[in-house]
């Protein structure tokens, strides 16, 4: 049986001799405990340091170690999608890790073997979020509360650490959109599955590469993929203007049939101010779905792979 393990990289050039000597041992391990034969396997998204010199020099070392660069920066949902095309033609599985070594390595064996077992995918959840400075721990649950409420189907605290079998990674192929939320789009999948809790540790080395800007980017495109529920709530919106409009016409009337002069200017000043806010936020969710119809009706190519090894 084979196994890839798909890491996807992006300025790594840090982590990059850590994750690999770690990551190889997990592989020797496998192989000693005779559960699979381990490839590694490392996606450059358009790194602009030195880390495709080091994916290449590892993998002049090591016949276990691959690499695919990616002739542009595709973000790292994309950068996944190519590793899991590469591992669906050249193993029986594959295990999606990120390079900075945070999602716990050994979980890897237990997902192997919940494989064994019949299983087509395996999450690796996080048992806590302790790691997580209050900021990111707040936002990251609400964010997988508020998806949950807006109907989309995903598993809490799963972030993309997890194994698919080739048959599942075959069906992640049929999905069409270029707009990814993998996460999202495995757990619909339907696969028999189970889970692998683990605890998550610090960064060794290097930068977070999701700061505050992208992880809204991200938080956006996982709502709007999965739910357009936010276009119904538009719908809901303008009804609850008409009825405020409806009551503040009746109360103009009846004013003015009782004469009574109401000068009104703060309150139309205040009114103006809410409905035109109301306004701009409905015309820029509808707007953000437009532009991802835009996105998807071109059917650009996912990513061009420049160099491999």
């Amino acid at each position: 049986m084979k196994i890839a393990i798909v890491v996807p990289c992006y300025n790594e050039e840090e982590m990059l001799p850590e994750t690999t000597r770690q990551l190889l041992g997990i592989a020797e391990r496998l192989k000693t405990e005779c559960l699979a034969d381990a490839t590694l396997l490392y996606v450059d998204d358009g790194s602009r340091d030195r880390t495709w010199e080091l994916i290449r020099a590892h993998a002049a070392e090591n016949p276990c170690v691959h690499g695919l660069k990616l002739a542009h920066n595709r973000g790292h949902q994309q950068a996944l999608w190519a590793g899991l095309d590469w591992a669906s033609e050249h193993a029986d599985a594959a295990i999606s890790i990120d390079a900075d070594l945070q999602d716990d390595v050994e979980a890897i064996l237990s997902m192997v073997r919940e494989f064994q077992n019949g299983k087509d995918i395996v999450y690796g959840v996080r048992k806590v979020r302790t790691t997580d400075t209050w900021f990111k721990r707040v936002t990251a649950q609400g964010f997988y509360r508020f998806v949950k409420w807006l109907g989309g189907d995903i598993l809490y605290n799963h972030a993309d650490f997890r194994l698919m079998s080739r048959r599942a990674l075959k069906a992640l192929q049929e999905f069409p959109e270029r707009n990814m939320f993998l996460r999202g789009m495995v757990y619909s999948l339907g696969f028999p599955h189970s889970v692998v809790y683990y605890d998550r540790r610090e960064r060794l080395a290097g930068e977070s590469k999701y700061p505050l800007g992208k992880m809204l980017s991200f938080a956006l495109d996982g709502i709007t993929s999965f739910s357009v529920k936010p276009l119904r709530f538009i719908v809901y919106l303008g009804l609850f203007f008409i009825l405020i409009a409806l009551a503040a016409i009746v109360y103009a009337l009846v004013s003015y049939f009782q004469g009574h002069v109401v000068p009104g200017w703060a309150s139309l000043l205040v009114s103006l101010w809410f409905i035109g806010g109301a306004i701009l936020l409905a015309v820029g969710t509808i707007g953000e779905y437009v532009g991802k119809i835009y996105s998807e009706v071109k059917r650009r190519p996912r990513y061009f792979i420049e160099q491999s090894v």
